[in-house]
């Protein structure tokens, strides 16, 4: 992903959701500096060890919100959420989305990648409709919603961001996007 968006050697990224950190890591393959936020301690912990066995440079983890970063204004040269947000209830996916757009550079990029909407027709999107049902709660309540919402590019329509950039991925059901603020 980082070549697909145009990350370089040098830049300052922020990975939103980051789990256990592999996105992190492997923008640090790249040369970038990367620092992974989630609110949830064990994924934290277990990206925390992940870096330590891959003896992993320019990374770091924290435990922190995304609905309020704790980071300043125009931080990061981009910012991004794979698989964060799709499973959030509409609320919670407008205020990460808000503080995303709050930490980046202004001259930066966001960096969204999750489900193609409409899913394709093939056992993948299967899967993951499955997988989807079994976490249930509001989680699938978020992801039901994310899907009848038209996705990715709603967000991006609410929150007035132009898509530089976009592929999809993985048998149809991953959508990358790269967007910029608007200058409005």
């Amino acid at each position: 992903m980082p070549v697909f968006v145009g990350m370089k050697d040098g830049d300052k990224v922020l990975d939103v959701c980051c789990g256990t950190g592999a996105q992190v890591i492997a923008y640090a393959h790249y040369g970038i500096s990367a620092l992974g936020i989630d609110m949830d301690q064990r994924m934290v912990r277990t990206a925390l060890k992940n870096i330590k066995k891959l003896n992993t440079l320019n990374t770091s983890f924290y435990l922190a919100d995304a609905t309020a970063l704790p980071f300043k204004d125009n931080t990061f040269d981009y910012v991004s959420i794979c698989f964060g947000l799709h499973d959030k209830e509409r609320d919670i996916r407008n205020k990460v989305v808000s503080e995303m757009k709050r930490v980046v550079n202004r001259d930066g990029a966001l960096v969204f990648a999750d489900f193609q909407v409409p899913l394709p027709r093939n056992i993948w999107a299967m899967f993951a409709r499955s997988v989807e049902f079994i976490a249930g709660g509001s989680h699938y309540r978020g992801f039901n919603d994310f899907i009848s919402n038209n996705g990715l590019e709603k967000i991006l329509e609410d929150h007035l961001l132009l898509e530089e950039k976009a592929g999809v991925f993985k048998g149809g059901i991953l959508k990358i996007i790269k967007a910029r603020l608007s200058k409005v």
